[in-house]
């Protein structure tokens, strides 16, 4: 498995991207098209992908449906990205898969290198490893998150039964366009014909963008807000009470177990994206089936409670959007009277930005490095903070088990009521996690 690992994380990263489907088209060819072997729930977005693609996972696994999920990144172990009925892959299961690949993998990678082109790249291979891993289960269904965009994402091989598309906002900009027009004209692209679109809600210029895709495919789209969406929502211990009017019926007094607007969104899209991957959004899921779902519903790494006395939560945000709907739900979950920023952010994101929406709701700041090499050095994240926060209010520790150790003590501060807000990252979230015990998703 670690040699598997190795050889997998040895290819280009899958930020590293070349626009184009020929690569993954052609192994998935010659292993004779696995990824047409069950019917697909394909997502995109910028944020609340993956919260949302479990919560679908868990929706149809509640429903008697065998079920393979593909997200990403992972927090700890690479086999979270390939999850069989709700778990990781287990190691054998993945190895088999990519022995069956690998040589297909190796043939494309020849071909392509002869005429001047590259070898797939991390994400690519790993997507050809959970087509065949599907088919071989086999599935009855998969749950398919983009890894990045949505036309030439690897992912697109698949033919999607329903389409998903979560709030689209500014991120990767440096590859997606430095606007929400561009970023959802590429994120569109996994809308495929005859299909079913579930849209969250949007701004103006990209609902447009979404509608036009459909009309121009023949696809029928489906709108929050208009076909669906939350119709009350109440604060309750450990998560919230949440009625939702789905594409065929109502639902009401679901309790989910996580925190925040936003996650009761990503509740509505993902009920109707089930209504209209079972029954085409004709038929009304069963109230028991979906209070059981909900009552289910976990999301590692987003808005987590990993530690008490003091408290500390992680939250894989990493850009201002997803800043903006964490800050949301920490004023309406939680009430610290000291909250500690524990900050690593990858060097390609918007780390002013995300400072600045955090600002109001940190006390003081503990920078830091996370263990990527595209982290942001933290002594240039500390100049950032300071810009934002102010000197008295920042603290620079290079290394994330040291700087997580005195944004505890800086929180213990006070006495009762101090908490640790870990975030900027999903790798952050990760690996606070693990350094607190948590190494399971």
């Amino acid at each position: 498995m670690r040699e598997i690992e190795a050889e997998i994380l040895s290819r280009a990263p899958e930020n590293d991207i070349g626009p184009s489907l020929e690569r993954i088209r052609a192994v998935m060819q010659l292993a004779g098209d696995p990824q047409h072997a069950f019917p697909t729930v394909h997502l995109t977005g910028t944020n609340g992908k993956t919260s949302t693609s479990r919560m679908i996972d868990t929706i149809l696994r509640e429903l008697g449906v065998t079920t393979g999920r593909f997200t990403s990144p992972h927090l700890h172990d690479l086999r979270e990205r390939i999850a069989l009925s709700g778990k990781p892959i287990p190691r054998e299961k993945l190895i088999a898969a990519y022995e069956e690949v690998r040589p297909l993998v190796d043939l494309v990678d020849g071909r392509s290198l002869e005429s001047g082109g590259r070898r797939l790249n991390f994400f690519e291979t790993l997507v050809a490893v959970a087509y065949a891993a599907f088919a071989d289960a086999p599935v009855d269904a998969a749950v398919v998150e983009v890894g990045l965009g949505g036309t030439w994402d690897a992912t697109n091989v698949a033919d999607a039964r329903v389409s998903v598309i979560t709030p689209i906002d500014l991120d990767h900009t440096h590859l997606l366009g430095d606007d929400i027009a561009s970023i959802t004209q590429e994120k569109s692209g996994i809308i495929k014909p005859d299909g079913i679109t579930v849209s969250a809600l949007q701004a103006d210029e990209a609902a447009e963008i979404l509608r036009e895709r459909a009309e121009q495919v023949g696809a029928r789209i489906l709108v929050e807000g208009t076909d669906f969406g939350v119709l009350t929502r109440d604060v309750a211990l450990g998560g919230q009470l949440v009625s939702l009017r789905g594409l065929a019926g109502d639902y009401p007094d679901l309790f989910l177990p996580l925190h925040g607007a936003h996650q009761a969104q990503n509740l509505a899209v993902a009920v109707a994206a089930v209504e209209a991957f079972v029954g085409g959004g004709e038929q009304p899921l069963e109230h028991e089936v979906l209070l059981a779902a909900c009552a289910a519903m976990a999301s590692p790494g987003r808005l987590e409670v990993v530690r008490r006395s003091p408290t500390v939560v992680v939250d894989a945000a990493h850009n201002p959007h997803g800043a903006r709907a964490l800050v949301s739900a920490l004023d309406e979950a939680f009430t610290f009277t000291r909250l500690v920023g524990l900050l690593s952010i990858v060097a390609d994101k918007d780390a002013v930005g995300i400072l600045e929406i955090l600002e109001p709701v940190l006390s003081e700041v503990v920078v830091t490095r996370n263990s990527s090499h595209r982290a942001l050095d933290p002594a240039r994240l500390g100049r950032l903070a300071v810009e934002v926060f102010g000197a008295h209010r920042v603290t620079v520790v290079p290394n994330l088990p040291d700087a997580l150790e005195q944004a505890v003590t800086l929180a213990e501060a006070d006495g009762l009521g101090g908490g640790v807000l870990a975030t900027g990252s999903v790798i952050t979230a990760g690996e606070v996690r693990l350094l607190l015990g948590h190494d399971e998703t």
